[in-house]
């Protein structure tokens, strides 16, 4: 297990990254697929809440089970390495 330590400054240049990695992703020219905007959300998620929190949608509830699903699959990860890989990805889309 690799133990990152993160001073007020780096916290800070990586939150004004996930907040503006937020902004960014509203102007991309096209709509990213299914399984990218599932991976953007869980990451936004883990990012700003930490683990998955409630209980899990029901059956019938398509749309809702598969988000939960996709965050629940990132439970453990450290909320700045969730907010990175949501970075990372958005500049990936971007370019």
């Amino acid at each position: 297990m690799v133990i990152q330590f993160f001073d007020n400054h780096t916290m800070t240049e990586l939150n004004d990254a996930f907040e503006n990695a937020q902004k960014e992703i509203k102007k991309l020219s096209q709509r990213p697929d299914d399984a990218t905007l599932l991976k953007l959300y869980a990451l936004y998620k883990q990012g700003s809440a930490g683990d998955v929190q409630g209980d899990k949608p029901g059956f019938f509830d398509f749309v809702g089970a598969a988000k939960y699903e996709a965050w629940e699959k990132l439970q453990g990860t450290n909320s700045e390495e969730a907010q990175q890989q949501y970075i990372d990805l958005v500049i990936k889309l971007s370019s």
